[in-house]
């Protein structure tokens, strides 16, 4: 029995199921892997998966979407990424209920604190079962452009898994203190790191040109590597994302905050879309969603997309204290606007092909019209996030890292504006201390003299949190990772390591 097919946002007549499609990453023709069909739920679904834990949740999700896989493979895998060793809280993903309208949803108690592990701890499991089951035997070259979070989340989860190499390229110093010393100091005989000159949109192009050109391929394939990504361009990177919008749900449900069936709102800090697009995929399979919230920073080409229906990279690029969001191309949009015109992969294409050339396109009225039905957007400069911060601190006494606070800033101005008393859950994606500086900044204290580890003490003493153990043991590490190339250099980078 053929179970649930992948195919490519650009159209074309390929199938693949979810194994087949989690190794390659991304499709031939440059598409964007997107199922054939959205599985549906029901609210008695919903409601026995209240009573579940974490693994289990993403156990019942997961098996609607990766159909090829067996039970005990996915559980296997499950066990091997949402273990104890990694995650420090014992439900995985914890909901903080701050008050009656708003919940925070902790994506950051794994091994890099950061939300990224949510997936990335989970997707080297599925490629691992995906070789064995496909019978591949290339070495699978990881290939990864991050703006902060998913570099580190990505070697991490990738070390010395067989089978498999890992290169991250990040913007050469586009990333925080603490995000940067977690890349450069990892550890591991399959692993590598590239720093680029320039901002993460020349690394991410970068890294698409490679995986788009096709003489490269063939040179790697003859020999012995097929290129995959751990980007969320990955549907295994994305599929497991999915899991955290139902389980916020069931944890509302059990904390009494909601009854089964009631909707609520998300409000996400937005970089790539990945993240909200798994909300997206959420509600299509039945998840009651009001409002999809979409929470930008200074870089603000989504909030501006989803507010007048063009989207336009053409301006100038920001530096913010939110640095994992930095992002003006933000590639999973793509897929949103495949399952919003129905599969029309005609359309999809040109929109791709205008903003390769052009750096623009803008969707018609009726499809805007549509996508604001779902989706609300704003965004949040420096000076706002910092104030949230503080704000946030003052009234509750809980400390949120600056893409959080993007986010609960963005929520107070979507109920401002349009009196929705629904509950919110903001999806909290990186712990205060990766970001140490610029937390306590703005929660009015004075930088300690030292480096960015005096920072981290100086904010725990405060706020009371003890220092997440493997950012403290950074101080200890020794850098092993230093080369920095152009964006022209990043495929000889990649060539040089793989002949090692």
């Amino acid at each position: 029995m053929i179970g649930l097919q992948y195919i490519s946002t650009r159209g074309g007549s390929d199938h693949f199921d979810s194994a087949q499609a989690i190794l390659k990453g991304i499709a031939g023709n440059g598409g964007l892997f997107v199922p054939e069909e959205i599985p549906s739920i029901t609210a008695s679904w919903l409601e026995e998966l209240a009573t579940l834990s974490y693994r289990q949740r993403a156990l019942a999700v997961l098996r609607l979407f990766l159909t090829d896989y067996s039970e005990a493979e996915l559980q296997e895998c499950l066990a091997a990424a949402y273990s104890s060793e990694k995650f420090s809280h014992d439900a995985v993903a914890p909901l903080t209920v701050l008050n009656h309208d708003s919940s925070i949803l902790e994506l950051w108690h794994g091994p890099t604190s950061a939300f990224k592990d949510m997936a990335l701890q989970l997707l080297p499991q599925l490629v691992s079962t995906a070789l064995k089951k496909t019978g591949e035997t290339a070495q699978i070259a990881i290939l990864t452009a991050t703006s902060g979070d998913t570099g580190k989340a990505a070697l991490a989860g990738f070390q010395d898994v067989k089978q498999t190499r890992i290169i991250v390229f990040y913007p050469h110093g586009g990333v925080s203190d603490i995000q940067r010393l977690q890349m450069v100091t990892q550890e591991g005989a399959n692993v590598a790191v590239g720093a680029v000159e320039g901002n993460f949109d020349d690394t991410q192009n970068g890294v698409k040109a490679i995986f788009n050109d096709p003489d490269f391929n063939a040179e790697l394939k003859k020999r012995g590597f097929h290129l995959s990504s751990a980007n969320s361009i990955n549907w295994g990177r994305l599929a497991p994302q999915i899991v955290y919008y139902f389980s916020a749900y069931a944890d509302l449900i059990n904390e009494g905050t909601i009854s089964n069936g009631d909707k609520i709102n998300f409000v996400v800090p937005t970089g790539n879309f990945g993240n909200i697009l798994a909300g997206y995929y959420a509600w299509s399979m039945g998840l009651p969603v009001n409002k999809l919230i979409c929470a930008a920073n200074s870089n603000n080409v989504l909030a501006d997309f989803l507010q007048t229906g063009t989207y336009d990279r053409n301006r100038p690029f920001h530096k913010t204290l939110s640095p994992s969001m930095d992002i003006l191309i933000s590639s999973n949009l793509e897929r949103l606007l495949y399952h919003a015109t129905e599969g029309d992969s005609q359309q999809v294409s040109a929109w791709m092909k205008q903003l390769a050339d052009y750096g623009s396109y803008t969707i018609g009225r009726d499809l805007h019209t549509k996508l604001q039905g779902l989706f609300w957007a704003s965004w949040a400069d420096d000076t706002s996030t910092a104030a949230a911060i503080n704000d946030v601190y003052s009234q509750y006494g809980y400390t949120c890292d600056p893409h959080t606070a993007v986010a609960w800033r963005v929520a107070d101005e979507y109920r401002c504006q349009t009196g929705d008393e629904t509950h919110v859950v903001i999806i909290s994606t990186a712990s205060p201390f990766k970001f140490g500086d610029a937390v306590l900044s703005a929660l009015g204290q004075k930088q300690p003299e030292g480096d960015e580890f005096s920072a981290l003490d100086a904010l725990s003493q405060f706020i009371g949190w003890p220092v997440p153990a493997p950012l403290s043991e950074l101080a200890e590490k020794p850098i092993l990772h230093q080369s920095v190339c152009s964006k022209g250099e990043m495929a000889t980078f990649v060539r040089n390591i793989l002949e090692k």
